[in-house]
């Protein structure tokens, strides 16, 4: 894990780093675990079944949400990052949101849950009724670890091509030996693992928690189940499970946006406010070691690579939708002259200290993995992509709603006509329309600008997140590497990662390749 040096305010943040390794696994024995005797020995270990690093920053520096800031005072936070934006096999293993890190805390996370379920299985507590639930919990953060590693290591599942396309390995039990041979298997075999997972947690899964927004509840099992489904292209799980974790009336789930918008932009207070644990919209939150709240956020520190005024300008923030535009939702967008970022204030920071004399800790974030809002465009788009064009209407509606604080809402109609005004984007005239590439086929006058709507609200809704990846991925859209100038001029195009490019799957750590699990193809 990396440790930081603290000295932070809203001019500069400047980080002092020395490096401490981690295991890596599938490549050496885990850490010695907890001694389990009874029941409550299972539930305390599957509070490391949940990883504790998020891909958020690999993510978003991967996506379209960013571009190379030409200023001789603007720099990378470190060479991760600028590994990160040019799509460079990663080599960089210190950071805490690298390949390496993220590789290394979900396959624990992993391995906690199959600790848990081997004990109970062999004590024969599992055929008790009192572990169902804790059963359950083991094999819904099994799911979540092994889709986290799917989402950046793998390409984007389609049914036509996932039996050709490399999976990952899937470990049911305890890793007890050294030199165990791991095959990755298919992207197919990797889902129907998931699948199976999920629907054995769904059936039992509780809300018997201290502290619920950091576990799998119903409503956190069933948003996950949606997402996944949704990626799955299994539109009618999708729909149901959105549906059981939203309730009858989803508006009373949706978070209270104008409240929010009324926090002051500054400093914690409203990242804070957005992970709250008493928000009903927060179905899971995650706390993870990262410095992405300082990356992302309102601080003069890694303003080379970032969500700049081009994109917001142009393609999410405060471009234009069909339903008005989006710089009057009624959120601030925090800018100013001497950073690059444009960006709503709301991925938290803090600053654990290790040592006052050194100034030395680890930098901390807590992002909502689950949310009601998300869960409700799930929903929309799993509709529209089935054809209930009015449903998944209704529900973009919804979000709209209070999104923007009761001000927006659009029909179809509107939706159609404006999208036939919108030229597509390219590189150097940018637009929020980006042509989709997928497999399946997309009708184009009502069911591709309806998805167009969806997809760009998401955009905006989870900027800083790392979901928009995952969209680019499914949706075959082309994505390129600018240099914008200060001025907001489009300098130069450098890359294109095409819809058939390999690199749209993040590289596996190095060590990783170097035990033997196959690598991801690499274009020569």
């Amino acid at each position: 894990m990396k440790k930081y040096n603290k000295y932070i305010c809203i001019a500069a943040l400047t980080l002092s780093v020395g490096l401490s390794s981690c295991d890596s696994y599938l490549d050496k024995l885990p850490d010695n675990r907890m001694e389990l005797k009874k029941l409550d020995d299972a539930k305390s270990l599957l509070l490391s079944a949940y990883p504790d690093k998020h891909p958020a920053y690999l993510l978003e520096m991967y996506s379209d949400n960013t571009d190379y800031n030409k200023n001789p005072s603007w720099s990378e936070a470190d060479y991760f990052q600028g590994e990160a934006y040019k799509w460079d096999d990663i080599t960089s293993t210190g950071n805490d949101e690298s390949p390496q890190e993220i590789w290394n805390s979900c396959y624990s996370a992993v391995a906690s849950a199959n600790h848990a379920l081997d004990f109970l299985e062999k004590s024969g507590l599992a055929e008790q009724e009192e572990s169902f639930d804790v059963i359950a919990e083991a094999r819904i953060c099994r799911a979540y670890a092994m889709f986290t590693l799917a989402n950046v290591f793998c390409q984007a599942y389609d049914k036509t091509t996932a039996a050709s396309l490399i999976g990952l390995p899937y470990p049911f039990k305890p890793e007890t030996k050294i030199g165990v041979t791991y095959e990755r298997g298919t992207l197919e075999e990797l889902y129907k693992n998931i699948d199976s997972d999920i629907q054995a947690g769904l059936a039992n899964i509780g809300n018997n928690y201290a502290h619920p927004k950091y576990h799998f509840t119903k409503a956190a099992a069933n948003a996950f189940a949606a997402r996944f489904y949704l990626y799955y292209q299994q539109y009618d799980k999708a729909i149901s499970c959105a549906t059981a974790a939203l309730g009858d009336n989803a508006s009373i789930f949706l978070r209270d946006w104008k409240s929010f918008n009324k926090l002051s932009s500054n400093g914690q207070i409203a990242p804070n406010a957005y992970v709250n644990s008493g928000v009903k919209a927060n179905f899971l939150l995650q706390a993870s070691y990262s410095e992405w709240g300082a990356i992302y956020g309102p601080y003069g520190y890694a303003n080379k690579y970032a969500h700049g005024r081009v994109i917001a300008e142009k393609e999410d923030i405060q471009a234009k939708g069909p339903w008005g535009a989006n710089s009057s939702m009624g959120y601030t967008v925090w800018h100013n002259s001497s950073l690059s970022k444009y960006f709503i204030n709301k991925i938290p920071y803090s600053f654990e200290m290790t040592d006052v004399q050194a100034q030395i800790g680890f930098a901390h974030s807590t992002l909502p993995v689950f949310t009601a809002d998300e869960t409700l465009l799930v929903r929309a788009e799993a509709k529209a992509l089935k054809g209930d064009y009015e449903g998944a209407v209704e529900d973009l509606n919804t979000e709209l709603n209070a999104y923007s604080g009761g001000k927006y809402s659009v029909t179809l109609d509107q939706i159609k006509s404006f999208y036939s005004n919108l030229a597509y984007y390219t590189p150097e005239a940018p637009t929020s329309r980006k042509a989709f590439n997928t497999k399946f086929t997309i009708e184009p006058t009502t069911q591709e600008p309806l998805l167009q709507s969806i997809l760009l609200l998401r955009r905006v809704l989870t900027l800083g997140e790392g979901l928009r990846m995952q969209d680019v991925k499914r949706y075959g859209i082309v994505i390129y590497r600018r240099t914008v100038s200060e001025s907001a001029a489009i300098l130069d195009v450098t890359d294109t990662l095409k819809v058939d490019d390999p690199r749209r799957a993040i590289q596996l750590p190095q060590d990783v390749i170097m035990a033997g699990l196959e690598a991801n193809p690499r274009t020569k």
